[in-house]
């Protein structure tokens, strides 16, 4: 096990803290399953035959790959505890994996330790990880290796870690012209890379985001941000009440940059920041760059509002679109969520 694999199991400072029992007790037994060491979180997922199941994982590591199917609405996964350090389910495909029966590689979505189209599902209080890592596989260049792929209306994250190198969230959507919403309360998502990205209606609340060290010579050495918005939906990527931090040098990282897919050329990717604590690590100056030169950054839908820390200086205007505050209203989790209250309004 390499040190940063021990990292991804252990813990990381400054990330989710340990709290009391969850009551799992107050849960309808009958449709309730129990997953502990030595057990598959997979099978118990393919143990469900309806909606409105829970599955309770029990302290320990899970190396193993889940798929949620569609056909597990409602489902809830939780750890045991309040603490999500405690329950890790961790793999370490990549994009350029072979997979084991010789078809080809798992691409982007495919390398995900956790993925789930189930509509209402709730995950809370535990770990989903990727450990795969560059340095051990130089002969793969597709270097895309996800945590959680997610897709499903309605779906929420409370308290989870999420935890990889690149790409390490992936928020989609079950159709291109569909606009699944999804919600993460009090999260701790680390990476380098475009590693929260995706055409999802995704609202991030209280959340932490965490750049990595990368020892390359180059800058930036990676973006938080890499949205795909479809063009139709008026509301992208949203993070209110948050953080950033870095354990790299001061504005290595930039802060997003537009992905305007292949398959969806007229994606017209929307992100905002607002409310949010940006650390020294992001770019004060030029926070935001091209993935592709043409798809500018400028005639992207990326805008900021109300942040604070040294990141968030603004000192070339241009470089840094702000909401107004009658914009800003519109901008909230209540706006993007609609008809679905996961929280109270903003």
């Amino acid at each position: 096990m390499t040190p940063r694999r021990r990292t991804l199991l252990a813990g990381i400072a400054g990330g989710l803290v340990a709290a009391a029992v969850a009551p799992a007790e107050a849960l309808d037994r009958r449709r309730v399953l129990h997953v502990r060491p030595g057990d598959s979180v997979q099978a118990a997922v393919d143990t469900v035959d309806g909606d409105g199941w829970t599955i309770v994982v029990h302290p320990g590591v899970y190396r193993e790959v889940v798929n949620v199917p569609a056909e597990a609405a409602e489902l809830t996964l939780c750890g045991a505890t309040r603490d999500p350090r405690a329950v890790v389910i961790v793999h370490d495909n990549a994009n350029g994996t072979q997979k084991p029966d010789g078809s080809g590689t798992y691409g982007t979505a495919g390398s995900a330790t956790f993925s789930s189209a189930a509509p209402g599902l709730t995950v809370r209080d535990l770990t989903l990880a990727n450990d795969w890592l560059r340095a051990d596989h130089p002969e793969i260049t597709g270097t895309q290796a996800v945590a959680a792929y997610v897709t499903g209306d309605r779906s929420r994250f409370e308290h989870v870690r999420l935890l990889a190198h690149q790409d390490t969230l992936f928020v989609d959507t079950t159709a291109l012209e569909v606009f699944d919403r999804q919600y993460f309360s009090r999260c701790y998502i680390e990476g380098d890379v475009d590693f929260v990205f995706g055409r999802a209606t995704a609202v991030f609340a209280d959340c932490h985001f965490h750049t990595l060290g990368r020892d390359v010579a180059f800058t930036p050495k990676g973006m938080v941000f890499a949205p795909s918005t479809a063009r139709a939906n008026p509301h992208g990527i949203l993070a209110v009440r948050s953080r950033i931090t870095s354990g790299a040098e001061d504005a290595a990282y930039k802060l997003a940059r537009p992905w305007v897919p292949s398959y969806e050329t007229t994606a017209w990717p929307s992100l905002v920041v607002r409310d949010t604590r940006i650390g020294p690590g992001i770019d004060p100056v030029a926070p935001y760059t091209n993935m592709r030169d043409a798809y500018p950054w400028h005639s992207m839908r990326f805008y900021e509002y109300r942040d604070t820390g040294p990141g968030s200086v603004i000192t070339v205007p241009e470089n840094r679109p702000q909401l107004t505050p009658a914009e800003a209203r519109l901008h909230t989790p209540a706006t993007y969520l609609g008809d679905w209250r996961p929280v109270r309004p903003l």
